[in-house]
Parts: structure tokens; sequence; C-alpha cells
């Protein structure tokens, strides 16, 4: 992908699109995957376990062992590292996927290959799935490559009366290299502090820094940035992924799209953008966003 293509808009499903993207091409992924919220559960429980590397090197001495076959159902790290797969009770679900990880796995693996070098993804979930994905991850990129886990909590939806109400989305933050992701907290938009009056008169001014935690409101049904689609994120929760993970200019890429916040946000910061949805609806929603963005390209994948 060249510098002067147009930001694209593709109705596709993703799975077909990913493959004919460019290796390196995106310095931010974020992903909004449908949350597996079926009531009736049971689930293939999942753990990974790490297996010795062939070749491991102690002190000044190299130990080489004879190569190992991988095992059935192992997952091979992108840094080189395997980790058996361990499949517990068959568990089914009454939601549209069979098996929700069969789903997102080869997904997430586009994802790490489609990074740049200083690239970061932000994998988007409720608390049903998180916990699952954070070991997904841990295996597909590497632990060292995990960075944060934001926790974004907002003050509008039902009120549970036999458990604490369920206020929160997780978002896990992974980076292709520790070594060379790119993080400007410098042009986040600060917020303001909690406790004004336990800080200076200049620093209540100036607010502070984000944390891993995030207040934040829902998009407000008569606010002007309601769509209409229903899982529709705000643009305040992009704004600040964008601003610290990209620069002017780079590539960003959402390939479950849904309403095109991240393009809406993205083209406002000066990023470009590729999104992906197979949902018609979806499409239709980002024609009407779009439609006084210059430069936006509509095509079927």
């Amino acid at each position: 992908m060249a510098s002067d293509e147009p930001d694209r808009i593709i109705h596709a499903d993703n799975l077909d699109v990913l493959p004919t993207l460019p290796d390196g091409r995106f310095t931010l992924v974020y992903l909004d995957p449908p949350f597996n919220t079926g009531r009736m559960q049971a689930r293939r429980a999942t753990r990974h376990v790490r297996v010795a590397a062939p070749t491991e090197r102690k002190g000044d001495d190299q130990v080489t062992d004879a190569p190992r076959p991988a095992a059935s159902g192992t997952i091979t790290g992108f840094q080189g590292r395997q980790y058996e797969r361990i499949r517990g009770d068959l568990l089914r679900y009454d939601d549209r996927f069979e098996d929700y990880w069969a789903f997102l796995e080869p997904r997430l693996t586009e994802a790490w290959r489609l990074l740049a070098d200083d690239g970061t993804l932000y994998l988007h979930l409720d608390y049903r799935e998180a916990h699952y994905a954070k070991v997904l991850l841990d295996a597909l990129f590497g632990r060292e490559c995990f960075l944060n886990e934001i926790v974004w909590a907002y003050d509008y939806g039902a009120k549970a009366k036999r458990k604490w109400p369920t206020k929160h989305d997780t978002i896990l933050v992974y980076v292709k290299d520790p070594a060379r992701y790119w993080f400007d907290s410098s042009a986040v938009d600060r917020e303001p502090y909690m406790a004004p009056g336990l800080v200076t008169p200049e620093k209540a001014e100036l607010g502070k820094l984000p944390t891993d935690v995030w207040w934040h409101t829902i998009v407000s049904p008569t606010g002007r940035e309601k769509t209409g689609y229903p899982t529709q994120k705000p643009e305040g929760i992009l704004r600040r992924i964008v601003q610290a993970s990209t620069r002017e200019g780079d590539w960003v890429l959402d390939f479950f799209a849904g309403s095109g916040t991240t393009g809406a946000v993205a083209a406002t910061l000066g990023r470009r953008f590729v999104l992906v949805d197979e949902n018609p609806e979806a499409i239709e929603v980002m024609r009407a966003r779009f439609k006084d963005v210059a430069g936006v390209a509509f095509t079927a994948g």
C-alpha cells in the first residue's frame, strides 16, 4: 500500500481480505470483535503450557538437542516459542459461534503479520472473554509483548441486583516489538484530576495523563456521534488510542469496523485507514458517516 492510496472501506469477510494486505503495513490495529455473549454456554477450556525450545543457551555454553517435532495441537509463537494447547471439556454456545476461538485465532494471527515493527494491537473485549484472549495473545505475540490491560469503565446500562453491576470493557494492548513500539503520551488529550484540590492550580489547569483505567461514558443515545449502530464505541476512546500509538500519516486497520469510529477518528487526526466489515448494515452506516470525507474508497472484497 502506497502513501498515495485512498483510505479504504471494504465490504467483505475480513479473513478473505487480510491475506491480501502487505506485511507490516499498519502502525495500529484496533479490533472490537463480536463479544461471545451466549447465555447457555459450555466451552472447551483452553490453556497453553510452555514447551522448551529445542536449543537454549546457558551461560557461555550452547546446549543443542535434536529437533523436536511440534506436538499435535501446539501453537508456535511468532518468537519461536511453542505452547501446547490443552483442551478440556467440550462446551457449546447458543450464540453465533460454535467455537469462538477457532473464529478469532486466525484473525489475530493475521493482525500480528500486518503490524509494523513499531506497531500496536488493541483488542477490545468484555469480561467474558478477556482472560482467554490474554492467554491466546501471550502465545501468539509472546508475553514480553504485552503492554497494558486497559479497563474502560462507563456509567450506563442494566443495574444488576444479585451481583456487582458490570460496567466495564477490557482492552488488551500488545506490541509487535517491545524494543521498538511507538507510544507518545504527550500527544494524548489530558483529563481533569478527580481531586483537583490536592494538586497545584497549575497542575489542575493542565490536567493529568490517563492511566490504564479510562472513565468515559458510552455513546449518548441523543448525542451527535450516534449512528444507530448497536455496538458503536465512543470517539473519545478511539481518539486516545490513535493519539498515543500512531503518528500523523500512519496507517490504521480495523477489520471489525462496525460503525467506522476508528476511521472517523483516524481521519480527524490525519492518519490513514483501512476498515473491513461483512455486515451490509455497517457498510451503509459508514457510507453515511464518511459521505463528506474526501478520498475514501468503498470496495467489495
